[in-house]
């Protein structure tokens, strides 16, 4: 498996528009969160829990997450608890409300990351590599952080690399 900085510069090596950036603040947590929601049905009870699809898939992801770095792991696992708290109350309201949040935030999401692709001129990352759809909420954070002035030894080594990652797939010198 690929270390955390490798994984973040691969990934931002597709992102480097500072809209297609913009776009993926409001799909990628709309995206991850109508996953919550739609998974998070149906419920089983397990002891003082209750256990959904959503619990199993955001706990493999919490895991990934994990392996590529304990800091960041911890970060994310709660960011994706405050997910499942989110989906599961979606999951609490009428079926028709419930679908049109889940499958609305999707769409939506979607949108937004398509429409910031499309002022990139590249293709989502997932599409080379599934390993993407993952990478993307982790990307979302890091940027924040970044833009927040935290972590700037690991932006700057993460945006080197993608550039010189850019540089090498599309053939074109990379602007900053």
């Amino acid at each position: 498996m690929k270390p955390l900085e490798e994984q973040l510069a691969q990934y931002a090596s597709y992102h480097r528009d500072p809209r297609n950036i913009a776009t993926h603040f409001i799909g990628i947590p709309l995206i991850v969160l109508s996953v919550s929601a739609l998974l998070s049905r149906p419920a089983f009870p397990l002891g003082n829990w209750s256990v959904s699809p959503a619990v199993l898939v955001a706990g493999s992801i919490a895991a990934f997450y994990f392996r590529l770095d304990a800091r960041w792991g911890a970060l994310m696992a709660l960011l994706l608890g405050a997910s499942l708290w989110f989906g599961a109350w979606v999951a609490t309201l009428a079926t028709p409300l419930w679908l049109g949040v889940g499958i609305g935030a999707f769409l939506v999401g979607w949108v937004f990351q398509f429409v910031g692709h499309a002022w990139e001129g590249r293709k989502p990352a997932f599409v080379d590599d599934l390993v993407g759809l993952a990478i993307g909420p982790l990307f979302v954070v890091a940027e924040a952080l970044f833009m927040l002035g935290l972590q700037p030894g690991l932006r700057q080594r993460v945006e080197s690399r993608a550039d010189r990652l850019r540089r090498q797939s599309v053939g074109v010198e990379v602007r900053n």
